[in-house]
């Protein structure tokens, strides 16, 4: 009888039918509004996060305007990329030509023949904007500043800066040669990612030709505003005083664009009201889900009848600092799943939300495999069962 009883028991465990698993989703973010905005003086601006992009406040961000030199973020942004790709090195020797020492403008009075090494170069376009050294280093990367150009409009394409033409690199003044304050932002936080960058856009002071050219930050709120990252300002008659600035606290870095201020005063203080607005109302909250005490999964048809579950890691998640605390959770998990299971394989999933609106998913990840139950194990469970009767 005993023997009957044992075989009954496992065929029952091939035929048992069990409730599917949980469908896989990928984790997402949703943004979320403060009240209140900050007043600036300008025509134009926004306040980006850099790391999702996720914008903050914004006035006019998509209105043209010409850029004056904060059109150097895109030069710039090409001079890090070719510079992780090893096209070029720091300590590369460029020649400068005619044409990038006829610039005008902000300028180290570089002379055609002259040589500086890329090091150089940087430091001279990203502290003291000069134009001839902006145009020295995208002769050296294109061949012509047309050429660079070219590059430069390609590579807003693929950063979705729709609004943007520019007509050359320096941001000098030119019929056709415009932007927007949101495509700023976009260019200006892809730079920013690249550490290096800091490396230049921190400095208040430095100097070249062995001391002889002094260089002093255009940028004031690399000296006066705490976390300042960089990163670029800009004027000309056409385009008024432009900044986009950087600033990093707490693990958030934001970018915070102003175009056409009426004074640079306007721009600085514009640039700060934003960042304060910014640092005041948003934090990054790590998001973890929490099982309690759903430690296991049932399993059916397998070789085993239980297999260990876990959540899968964290994410952060951009939120108003007024949102921390009522973030709630909904855990999706099947009473039992099926054999075979992999290990690694989703089972179910948590969604998080802040006050009813869906800011994330966390994947329910199986700890271990479990093959199905066949014949074979039925038998040798069955043998072991006789054994120990």
């Amino acid at each position: 009888m005993k023997k009957a009883i044992c075989l009954i028991l496992c065929i029952c465990l091939l035929v048992l039918p069990v409730s599917a698993a949980g469908s896989t989703e990928a984790a997402e973010n949703k943004g979320n509004t403060v009240v209140g905005a900050p007043e600036v003086k300008a025509k134009s601006c926004i306040l980006m996060e850099v790391e999702t992009g996720q914008i903050l406040f914004e006035n006019n961000a998509d209105e043209r305007l010409a850029p004056a030199s904060i059109t150097k973020v895109m030069s710039l942004l090409l001079v890090m990329e070719a510079l992780e790709r090893g096209d070029i090195k720091l300590d590369t020797i460029i020649t400068a030509s005619e044409h990038a020492c006829s610039m005008g403008g902000s300028q180290i009075w570089l002379e055609p023949g002259e040589q500086m090494s890329v090091d150089e170069l940087l430091k001279a376009t990203v502290i003291a904007s000069a134009n001839d050294a902006t145009v020295a280093l995208g002769e050296q990367l294109a061949g012509s500043e047309e050429g660079f150009v070219a590059l430069m409009n390609k590579r807003a394409k693929e950063l979705g800066m729709n609004n943007t033409n520019f007509i050359n690199c320096t941001g000098l003044d030119a019929e056709g040669h415009l932007t927007t304050a949101h495509d700023v932002a976009v260019m200006s936080a892809a730079l920013i990612r690249h550490e290096l960058i800091k490396k230049y856009s921190t400095v208040w002071m430095d100097s070249l030709r062995n001391g002889e050219s002094e260089l002093t930050n255009t940028n004031k709120l690399v000296r006066f505003y705490e976390g300042c990252t960089g990163l670029k300002t800009g004027t000309t008659s056409t385009a008024g005083y432009c900044l986009s600035a950087t600033a990093k606290r707490d693990g958030m870095e934001l970018v915070a664009v102003v175009m056409d201020g009426q004074t640079s005063n306007d721009r600085f203080e514009g640039a700060k009201k934003l960042l304060n607005f910014g640092f005041a109302n948003f934090g990054f909250t790590k998001l973890n889900a929490d099982l309690g005490n759903k430690t296991h999964i049932k399993v059916g048809k397998g070789v085993a009848p239980q297999i260990p579950i876990s959540a899968e890691g964290s994410f952060n998640i951009l939120l108003p600092k007024t949102a921390k605390g009522e973030m709630k959770q909904q855990i999706s998990l099947p009473d039992s799943i099926t054999a075979p299971i992999k290990k690694g394989d989703t089972v179910g999933k948590v969604t998080l939300s802040v006050d009813g609106e869906q800011i994330g998913v966390i994947n329910i990840k199986a700890e271990e495999g479990c093959d199905r139950l066949n014949i074979t194990h039925t038998f040798v469970w069955l043998l072991k069962a006789l054994f120990y009767l």
